[in-house]
């Protein structure tokens, strides 16, 4: 009778609505131009949903969109992407870094001038210039991504785009620098600091990095005053020989007790030093002697101190020798290095030499050995508070948690106050101005952008001695000083402290972890002195993308891989579902080639060939649903609560997973199987009938809005491609509103299913042929669809 009832109506052609067959990656940049015409992610700072503030990185643009750098920029977008549908009003601006040292030198390289030996406007104009000839190239990789950005414009409102150079900018930079100096925690101070010659200025610790390297250990015989013995000393630095200040020996080693209070005499210059116990002579290294001059490293920085000795400097601000090395005067360290060693082996004081393995202190950016050099420098307090630091990092909530131990350890081992000042040009001007007469150090009030050096100070006598005269400092601040105040501009400090003060602190901070111990410490560090508060109630800590062979990528192994490059080949939604797909970049570092991110796009062609097919049939309301309908609307509601909490803690890598599992192996394979026979009507009522194309149609539109995030130009195609009116980025998170508790039988279905499909491939017959087997009992609830599904006969 259902047969002869399915005859009688009347014969519908299904054609589905999706007519092209495959996903066209060109169709990218026009939906992207539709979103922003549509003004779909434009921020409202009076809404009353709660805010999501993320924090990018700005990325530097001397350099092109490196593929770590779009991996996690597509992540940071699935964060603003995934909490919008959740219900949040997302701030996610994007800022470009445009300050400091990396400019200057791209500059320098580019032009093939020296900044000291370029006058200051002059060189300003060129980084200016190099800036103009790179543009926007690192916008545009990012808008073809599909980054959905509060604006693209550089404008001054909550939302905007900023640059780190702009005005409005350094004007925060150089407001707060004015409020520390007022709270008491800025001093100027000449001291030992870390210094790179290269680059002409001082550096933080956090912008030391160490390279190994192989280095030759010289066994330097010293006479003993006092006993004309010879014992010998080994050194990697024997250039330092003129500012020994002293030896020590651990006070355990028994070959050395009797020296204490004796006297060294420093082989070619013959200052006499004293020979001190000390624990920290290793009795294992060389000779258990160990000379400490001033300054090889931060542990004689140290040391010296403690022993309350007198430094004497070696090396000049050109990383030259100075007057100090007497004959090698105005030899470069490498080349003092060499000689002296010559010497000392011509004077028979060179007993022998070992190559050693060690670790040598290089600046960040120019890779050039750090010296210690005597500065006059700004310094900001932090030595004071690392305990307060430490509370607050504990009180911020980490992604992966395991990345927290970072920040911990950095701040555990922090044994100098940061030095902020720099001598460079372009950057953030230290608005200070001093008088000639009495010295006086002016402050100006805060709310413009200062550039003493080229302007005269707000006022026009001294308050102290009344002089007329006033010098303008001429450094600039450290690039981070300026880069940790990015999670205060973005919250409208300049422009709105009511929504400032309602708002702070910001929701989310995403970066690598190579930068922890700067921009993220510095922003800690910064924002507490500022308002006494914990940044961030996020951080989201990203590994590293390594090429297929697990090595760094780098132009000169001629392995990397340029984002602009696989957006042309694969398309922006290639790259996306890969960056999931392929693994959690918050726990491990991710491996990229073309043919893996070849190999995780055929998921796009999988939704694509799902979605044409169900595309077919209507979505019809008040339905009477079937056992197969409720049991995989079950199935979808687990998938839906899954996901959600996936997208709260940053699991994008198990949320695609999981979607992609539900798609492929689940939906597809069985349902969709089991329920074609019914969709297209045959054997079975309208009722039924109408319950699949319901069924299927929920099933596609609750997917599309849960991988929206992840693949966002795919799914809002097809959604509108099946008459939706308006973006699916419009749309609310699903809701899981459907019973689970068929979903017990998901593995006994699956089971069978599988069990049919291989006996008809034993059997060698068709998938379609009829077959002749029994269905189990307790399936006998999806008897009609799974006999429709397998042409089975009765057993």
């Amino acid at each position: 009778m259902r047969a002869r009832a399915a005859v009688g109506r009347v014969k519908m052609v299904f054609k589905p609505k999706i007519g092209e067959k495959r996903w066209d990656k060109s169709l990218e940049p026009m939906i992207f131009s539709r979103w922003q015409e549509e003004r779909l992610y434009a921020f409202d700072k009076d809404s009353k949903k709660p805010l999501y503030s993320i924090d990018t990185p700005p990325p530097y643009v001397d350099a092109p969109v490196h593929i770590g750098q779009a991996y996690t920029y597509v992540w940071m977008d699935i964060m603003a992407r995934s909490r919008r549908m959740l219900g949040f009003n997302v701030l996610f601006p994007l800022g470009l870094d445009k300050n400091g040292l990396p400019i200057e030198v791209q500059t320098e390289r580019m032009f093939k001038i020296s900044m000291r030996e370029t006058p200051r406007q002059d060189f300003i104009e060129k980084c200016k210039e190099l800036l103009e000839m790179y543009g926007d190239a690192s916008l545009d990789t990012f808008k073809r991504l599909g980054l959905s950005c509060n604006s693209w414009k550089l404008e001054y409102e909550i939302g905007g785009r900023y640059e780190t150079d702009d005005p409005e900018y350094r004007r925060l930079t150089q407001e707060s620098f004015i409020d520390l100096w007022k709270k008491g925690l800025v001093y100027e101070d000449t001291k030992p600091t870390n210094y790179c010659p290269a680059c002409g200025t001082a550096l933080s610790d956090a912008e030391i990095e160490y390279e190994e390297e192989d280095a030759v250990l010289n066994y330097v015989a010293f006479k003993v005053k006092e006993t004309e013995e010879r014992i010998l000393i080994a050194t990697t630095r024997p250039e330092l020989l003129c500012s020994c200040k002293a030896v020590l020996f651990n006070p355990d080693d028994k070959r050395y007790t009797h020296l204490e209070g004796k006297h060294a005499v420093i082989p070619i210059y013959g200052q006499e030093v004293s020979i001190v116990p000390h624990p920290y002579a290793k009795m294992e290294f060389g000779s258990g002697l160990v000379m400490i001059c001033s300054f090889g490293d931060r542990d004689d920085v140290r040391l010296l101190r403690e022993l309350k000795a007198e430094p004497t400097y070696a090396i000049d601000i050109d990383g030259k020798m100075n007057k100090n090395a007497g004959k090698y005067s105005g030899l470069s360290v490498s080349e003092a290095r060499r000689k002296i060693s010559e010497d000392l082996k011509s004077l028979g004081l060179l007993e022998k030499q070992e190559t050693i393995h060690q670790k040598r202190p290089v600046c960040w950016r120019s890779k050039d050995p750090i010296e210690f050099i005597a500065l006059k420098e700004f310094y900001l307090n932090q030595l004071d508070f690392k305990d307060e630091l430490l509370k607050i990092a504990y009180g911020m909530e980490f992604f992966a948690p395991e990345s927290k131990r970072i920040l911990v350890d950095w701040i555990n081992s922090l044994s100098a106050d940061w030095v902020l000042s720099r001598r460079r040009y372009y950057g953030t001007e230290i608005p200070l101005w001093y008088c000639k007469k009495c010295g006086f150090t002016y402050v100006p009030e805060p709310g413009e952008y200062y550039q003493p050096w080229r302007e005269d100070p707000p006022i026009k006598t001294c308050p102290r001695c009344g002089g007329e005269g006033f010098l303008g400092e001429e450094r600039t601040f450290d690039t981070w000083f300026d880069s940790c105040s990015s999670e205060v501009y973005i919250m409208g400090y300049l422009w709105d402290k009511g929504f400032f003060n309602k708002s702070f602190p910001c929701y989310v901070r995403p970066q690598g972890k190579e930068i922890v111990r700067n921009w993220l410490y510095f922003t800690l560090l910064k924002t507490y002195h500022l308002f006494k508060k914990k940044p961030f109630r996020h951080v989201w800590i990203n590994m590293h993308v390594l090429d297929e062979e697990g090595r760094k990528m780098s132009k000169s192994m001629g392995n990397v891989i340029d984002p602009k490059d696989v957006v042309e080949k694969f398309g922006a939604e290639a790259f996306r579902i890969w960056s999931c797909l392929e693994g959690d970049i918050a726990r491990k570092d991710i491996r990229c080639s073309f043919e893996r991110i070849e190999g995780t796009s055929k998921f796009l062609t999988k939704l694509w060939n799902v979605s044409r097919f169900i595309s077919a049939f209507s979505l019809c309301e008040e339905v009477e649903l079937t056992t197969t309908d409720r049991w995989i609307l079950g199935e979808l509601s687990i998938l839906i609560e899954t996901i959600k909490r996936d997208y709260l803690e940053y699991r994008f890598n198990d949320a695609a997973v999981s979607i992609r599992e539900f798609v492929w192996n689940l939906f597809a394979p069985h349902y969709v199987e089991m329920v074609k026979s019914r969709a297209y009507g045959r054997g079975f009522s309208e009722s039924e009938q109408k319950a699949a194309w319901f069924t299927l149609n929920t099933c596609l539109r609750e997917v599309l809005k849960l991988l929206a995030p992840i693949i966002p130009f795919i799914t809002d195609h097809l959604w509108l491609k099946i008459k939706n009116k308006t973006s699916i980025h419009s749309e609310s998170f699903p809701e899981a509103k459907w019973e689970k508790g068929l979903t017990k039988l998901t593995g006994k279905l699956i089971e069978f299913n599988s069990m049919v499909w291989n006996r008809k491939k034993e059997k060698g017959i068709s998938l379609r042929e009829s077959v002749k087997i029994k269905v189990p009992e307790e399936l006998d609830a999806f008897k009609k669809d799974l006999v429709a599904m397998h042409n089975i006969r009765a057993a």
